[in-house]
């Protein structure tokens, strides 16, 4: 690529608004609470944590069946968050310190309780019925069309009985799909895409992306046998026709074509394939650049914690993608548990952190995890995640990763001064910001460290990469390589020494968790246990 871009060279840093940080007490974050703490993501200084952008889960209004994900006013701001005004106030705000705003947005599916939606049940003849997935049904309308599944669990079908149809949820019965194959659904998404751009935000996160399109002759999906890791009737399907439809990738590109309207805007896509999580499928969204910007690779959520899992995913990103196409990696997100609790110690956090902030591509930095946060207990009593409520205990749902941020020692993590909506994770006292922004070990540093080396390093944030075989296993190394400068990266996946060779010549040390920064290394050295060392070749 010749002309770098701000998503290419920048960290983006994910906020769950509800849990982020909650100005009024009422125990919800909101959109005033992320304007107090802009300073903490980016004052300009390397005391800030210096991530370049913000993406918002949804902020839209929505009766919160799915806690946002089921819209049901796309050009407002839900009143638990805040007004349009504190929105244009955040933009403004956080632009000025250089920080750009992504938003949420769900494209899939709206909320049963939109206008849409609410015309679209009157009759079979309303203008906007066919904008969703209608049919009259089998055996007579007694049973549904064919067999799909919604992902929280039931049939994917629901019987409407005024007007004696099924229509088609792949979630919940309150998140009606879209046709993608109507005409006038995609102009007025088009338009909602405009708004926010003509707003000033900086480009958006599309929810399920590879859900767009449904196969149009509506077959059944075939059926795997029961196991272990399968235990859901919904993860026994082989999701090849309600989802993965080829078609979808010429939406991406009418997408991309609106979004590139207005210049310096990107679009980022969850395309979401399960364990062991092959980066193929996401490839295949940026079709050769005419498509999504970027595609979310979630292979790293599904690594053991071996150099050799992760190695894996790297190089076949890299094959997939080639040098034109620009990767991404992220460690968690809102719907899948926290890096830190499935690694285990903090020494492997380090390490992890290290590894996602100087590889080749867009680093997605998910809230908390810059300090060590773990998934929280939740008691069942206070569960709200409608995927958790349905599976319990089978599938703990997404509230364990979705807990308050944890600010301070104080009463409810320095969060919110009411009753959190989620109980906060009982270690808030020890693992808090308060805590560790002055102390210079902590894994915030250490963060704030490796985010603030990347800006500084032309290597590190637009360079290209190739990993330096090893005859030990265990450990990780690749050099990233500008024009002028070489950089190698050497991580240690165990909690033990191990020596690694490194490319001919002499090195300074750019930062390390064992080491002191300017150190000199020759050759090959050995690695501490769980170290994780950025080295300059002189």
């Amino acid at each position: 690529m010749s002309d770098r871009e701000w998503w290419q060279d920048g960290v983006v840093y994910q906020i769950y608004p509800r849990s982020f940080a909650d100005s009024n007490g009422d125990g919800v974050g909101d959109l005033r609470g992320i304007i107090e703490r802009l300073d903490y993501l980016n004052d300009g200084t390397e005391q800030s944590l210096g991530v370049d952008a913000i993406w918002l889960s949804p902020i839209n209004p929505s009766p919160m069946f799915d806690f946002g994900y089921d819209v049901s006013d796309y050009r407002s701001i839900a009143a638990e968050f805040g007004t349009v005004e504190d929105f244009e106030e955040l933009v403004t705000e956080a632009h000025r310190r250089g920080i750009r705003i992504l938003l949420d947005l769900v494209m899939n599916h709206c909320s049963s309780e939109h206008p849409w939606f609410r015309e679209a049940l009157t009759s079979r003849e309303a203008e906007k019925r066919d904008w969703f997935i209608w049919h009259d049904g089998n055996e007579g309308g007694t049973e549904p069309p064919n067999n799909w599944l919604a992902a929280f669990g039931g049939r994917a079908w629901e019987w409407h009985e005024p007007t004696r149809q099924y229509y088609l949820h792949s979630f919940l019965k309150e998140q009606p799909d879209f046709d993608w194959r109507n005409p006038a659904l995609k102009q007025a998404m088009w338009s909602i895409v405009r708004h926010w751009l003509d707003r000033g935000v900086d480009g958006f996160r599309l929810d399920v992306v590879n859900w767009f399109l449904k196969d149009d002759e509506l077959r059944d999906n075939p059926v795997g046998p029961l196991s272990l890791d399968r235990l859901r009737p919904y993860d026994r399907q082989h999701h090849v026709y309600d989802r993965n439809r080829p078609e979808t990738i010429g939406v991406m590109k009418e997408l991309r074509r609106v979004v590139d309207e207005h210049p310096h805007r990107m679009a980022v896509g969850e395309v979401f394939v399960p364990a062991p999580g092959d980066p193929e499928l996401p490839a295949q969204y940026y079709a050769d650049g005419e498509g999504l910007h970027l595609s979310f690779n979630f292979a790293f959520l599904y690594c053991n914690w071996d150099a050799g899992s992760f190695a894996r995913v790297i190089d076949r990103w890299e094959e997939l993608l080639g040098p034109d196409l620009w990767p991404n990696y992220t460690l968690s997100n809102h719907d899948q548990p926290r890096a830190r609790s499935r690694y285990g110690t903090e020494e492997r956090a380090r390490v992890a952190a290290a590894m996602l902030l100087t590889l080749r591509g867009t680093p997605f930095l998910y809230y908390g995890e810059e300090i060590g946060m773990t998934n929280g207990r939740i008691p069942r009593w206070r569960m709200q995640d409608p995927l958790g409520k349905r599976y319990w205990p089978l599938h703990p749902g997404r509230d364990p990763a979705r807990t308050p941020m944890q600010w301070s020692a104080e009463q409810h993590a320095g969060f919110t001064r009411g009753r959190p909506w989620l109980p906060v994770n009982g270690d808030y006292d020890a693992v808090n910001v308060e805590r560790q922004d002055g102390d210079p070990k902590s894994l915030l540093a250490w963060h704030r460290r490796l985010i603030h080396l990347r800006k500084r390093e032309p290597a590190l944030h637009r360079g290209g990469c190739r990993r330096v075989p090893q005859t030990v296993a265990d450990v990780l190394v690749y050099e990233r390589s500008s024009e002028r400068d070489r950089i190698v990266v050497a991580l240690d996946f165990v909690s033990e020494p191990r020596r690694v060779k490194l490319p001919e010549g002499e090195y300074r040390v750019l930062a390390g968790t064992h080491r002191a920064a300017d150190a000199i290394e020759i050759g090959s050295l050995e690695l501490a246990a769980d170290e994780a060392l950025i080295l300059k070749r002189s």
